[in-house]
């Protein structure tokens, strides 16, 4: 996926936010496959806030790159709001971030009618605070625009965990 202006402006705009609060940011992706990691580093300068990211696509990396138990993974899915809490909380134990973002979903072809095509979860960890964690249902809209919303819904999460530092 190439990123568009729109998203380019937002991370730039994040990442700047991020930089005037002093923050560090960390990303746990699944279905978007470490898109939003690739934006945010696509913006020059990043390196001052982006601390480092984690790729989790299989249940195996979950477990063993974010501690997330093998259990809670059969036990709820990992498309799950329990999997996308503990991927959030997991992100900001393994780095030396302040704020981490997860997202785990199912961005199609595919999926069942309990979990469709474009269910998205999301988590938002911030050091101190309670994990808030979102769902989406962007619906069978294509994979690659499944996984740009995604991308969206991240970067405004990112940006509310700013908001906690000033």
């Amino acid at each position: 996926m190439m990123f568009d202006t729109e998203l380019i402006t937002r991370a730039d705009a994040l990442l700047a936010r991020a930089r005037t609060a002093g923050v560090m940011i960390t990303t746990a992706e699944s279905c978007t496959g470490g898109l939003v990691s690739s934006l945010m580093t696509d913006v020059e300068g990043s390196s001052d806030v982006v601390d480092r990211t984690f790729v989790t696509y299989s249940n195996e990396a979950k477990t063993e790159m974010l501690g997330i138990p093998a259990r809670v993974i059969v036990s709820n899915g990992a498309v799950s709001r329990e999997v996308a809490r503990r991927m959030a909380e997991g992100a900001l134990l393994k780095s030396n971030a302040d704020i981490a973002v997860s997202i785990t979903g199912i961005a199609g072809p595919g999926g069942t009618a309990h979990k469709p095509a474009g269910l998205v979860h999301f988590g938002l960890a911030i050091r101190g605070r309670t994990v808030i964690s979102q769902v989406e249902r962007f619906g069978d809209r294509g994979r690659g625009e499944v996984r740009r919303c995604a991308v969206l819904t991240a970067l405004g999460l990112l940006d509310q965990g700013v908001d906690f530092f000033g």
